[in-house]
């Protein structure tokens, strides 16, 4: 394939901003009330600002003006017409709701979707690629030393870390997230799972953070399909219980199929049905167990 000579001669900024559209993006701002009493700093003057100051890779609103101010005659052809203060930057990032800025991201997504996978992704032969969703979460941590609600088990100390966790789903032939959610670090990572959100035939793959029964059931009943790790604590009951063998007599696979148990808040009791997928990992020398409802699949293909 012939190399691209769309953007050529043009600098990194100039490329991004260049995908954007000024009208829409002030049409999101005066829809959810960003435009309200402004005179100068727009919608547009903010997102430009903010996203030279991500591509600069600032810490902070003065570096990101002092910036701005040298560099003002370079930036007047963005739209850009006076560079803010400290103050003015620091009023629109605190009153400016941040759901114009998730609809601009919804609406370049839905844009530029189709183009977003590789070419080397989409040559993959699984049929299944192009419904996996992967989902999982990280924690920035902006102070320790907490005595109340944070992120991770209690030491000794009793204290644990505070800042902000980062929820993220992504399509696994897509290069870039499809939704991104920021809560407190105290959130559970299953606040992410939401089966209203996902269709029939999608498949969800994360990690042991997500086990929620309530939800998975949730999953099973709109024909979603997931795969996630065991937890160790897990309670179950086991309906069938199957090995597989290597030639050499070694356990090359086991299939469980279980049932799990949970009492609802108005005493309903609910069950569960799932499938165990235990195999042996060799390069890590143990045992990995897997969770999924797919009762179906080859489990190679699974794991």
């Amino acid at each position: 394939m012939g190399k691209s000579i769309h953007f050529s001669g043009q600098p990194l900024y100039g490329q991004v901003i260049k995908l954007l559209d000024k009208s829409t993006i002030l049409r999101f701002s005066r829809k959810h009330g960003g435009e309200h009493y402004i005179k100068r700093f727009d919608c547009w003057t903010h997102l430009v600002v903010m996203l030279y100051a991500v591509i600069m890779r600032f810490d902070s609103l003065r570096e990101i003006t002092a910036s701005l101010q040298a560099e003002a005659r370079k930036l007047f052809h963005l739209g850009i017409s006076s560079m803010p203060s400290r103050s003015t930057l620091s009023d629109a990032n605190q009153r400016r709701p941040e759901v114009i800025f998730e609809s601009i991201y919804r609406d370049l997504y839905a844009t530029y979707r189709h183009v977003l996978s590789s070419d080397s992704r989409k040559s993959r032969d699984a049929v299944w690629m192009k419904r996996l969703q992967i989902i999982d979460s990280t924690t920035i941590t902006l102070f320790s030393n907490l005595l109340f609600k944070g992120v991770g088990r209690h030491p000794k100390t009793g204290k644990k870390k505070g800042g902000i966790k980062v929820h993220t789903v992504i399509h696994a032939n897509e290069g870039v997230p499809s939704d991104i959610k920021f809560t407190s670090a105290a959130t559970n990572d299953s606040f992410m799972l939401k089966p209203s959100t996902l269709s029939k035939g999608d498949i969800v793959a994360m990690d042991r953070a997500y086990i929620d029964y309530e939800k998975l059931e949730a999953l099973t009943q709109r024909e979603v399909l997931y795969v996630t790790k065991m937890k160790k604590n897990l309670k179950y009951n086991i309906m069938e219980d199957c090995i597989y063998q290597t030639t050499d007599g070694l356990m090359e696979v086991r299939i469980q199929h279980v049932t799990f148990s949970k009492v609802l808040k108005g005493g309903e009791i609910l069950i569960h049905h799932a499938r165990i997928i235990t195999y042996a990992d060799t390069k890590k020398h143990k045992l990995v167990a897997l969770l999924t409802n797919d009762m179906e699949s080859d489990p190679n293909e699974i794991i």
